[in-house]
């Protein structure tokens, strides 16, 4: 029988870059810190090849940007009850935030016209 709590959680299904997948639950208040050490301390079978040693290298890809380690699931206002895929990737260092888009906008602001005499 699924309770209301169930319905509340957020389900994610984690993809390694070897392809290989695995099912989550999780509370809209875990942060992606906190999901890379349960996933680190409940590393699945199947995943041997790919384990890591420490739960500070694994970082969550979500709609191709990285989640910074205090970002909640409930602030990305996943839809609870259903299953979002996320990237699980091993990365020492993360960009900064909003550098990618921080570019695209400092390119929409210089002007490539000319003026033809």
């Amino acid at each position: 029988m699924t309770t209301q709590r169930d319905l509340d959680m957020v389900h994610l299904r984690l993809i390694l870059v070897s392809g290989k997948t695995q099912d989550f639950t999780f509370s809209p208040n875990d942060s992606a810190t906190d999901i890379a050490k349960h996933v680190f301390e409940n590393w699945p079978e199947g995943w041997e090849e790919e384990r890591v040693s420490s739960p500070n290298i694994l970082r969550l890809i979500f709609q191709g940007r990285f989640l910074h380690g205090n970002v909640t699931l409930g602030a990305l206002k996943l839809p609870p009850g259903r299953t979002t895929v996320m990237h699980l990737v091993a990365r020492e260092t993360l960009p900064e935030p909003n550098s990618h888009g921080q570019r695209n906008r400092e390119k929409t602001t210089e002007s490539n016209c000319c003026l033809l005499l």
